[in-house]
């Protein structure tokens, strides 16, 4: 519970944190960034990884300390975000028969809530899901488990790690030091949270209310 506790304030507040990790692991810190990015969307046992908040508090330190060099980092995590895809397409190729119903470490939940947005937005999920949680981690897996060839997915994966990364990190980079940003970090860490899961939001609900009249139809 401890634990739970550290890790939710670290992610809260990560522009407290960074900072002190910079100092504490110097040059390593380039190396932990890959690495959270690389475990959040290359592994679908870890979606509650930071992804979006990691990268905007990234590119806010890099603009007020100079710890972190803005340039280099963005290009590593696209690197990172490439590489994580990629492992995760080849995990749903691999493993993804074995899991179509979930287990113990996948969720159910989370595969179809990845389906409903490839029924939506075919191919494109692979961009439009870089900037939403746990849907993020998920397509490349589902894409695996699909008949998307990995040419077609690799064009995809470059494209979205690109756009997020670049998206994120100059977001932060321009806008983290603003006085009202900085003051609430907290607020614009969950605001960016809130507005990353609502494309999720809206087409679960939607396909509940298409499910409900067609069920209402068949028993007219």
């Amino acid at each position: 519970m401890e634990f739970l506790k550290e890790f939710l304030h670290a992610i809260l507040n990560l522009n407290e944190v960074l900072p002190d990790w910079c100092k504490e692991y110097g040059i390593w810190i380039y190396a932990i960034l890959f690495l959270i990015i690389f475990c959040e969307t290359g592994l679908v046992v870890t979606p509650f990884l930071p992804g979006d908040s990691l990268l905007f508090a990234v590119g806010a330190v890099a603009a007020s300390t100079g710890e972190i060099n803005v340039y280099y980092v963005v290009i590593l995590l696209i690197i990172a975000g490439i590489l994580g895809d990629g492992l995760n397409y080849h995990l749903g190729s691999w493993l993804g028969h074995r899991v179509r119903n979930g287990n113990r470490f996948i969720k159910k939940d989370h595969l179809d809530r990845t389906h409903a947005f490839y029924e939506k937005y075919g191919p494109k999920t692979i961009v439009l899901a870089r900037f939403v949680p746990i849907v993020r981690t998920f397509a490349p897996f589902v894409a695996g488990m699909g008949s998307m060839s990995y040419a077609k997915f690799f064009t995809y994966n470059v494209i979205g790690a690109v756009l997020w990364v670049v998206t994120m990190t100059f977001s932060g980079y321009l806008l983290g030091q603003l006085p009202f940003v900085k003051k609430n970090f907290e607020v614009i860490v969950l605001g960016i949270i809130f507005v990353s899961v609502l494309p999720v939001v809206f087409e679960l609900v939607k396909a509940k209310l298409e499910s409900k009249k067609q069920v209402s139809d068949a028993a007219e």
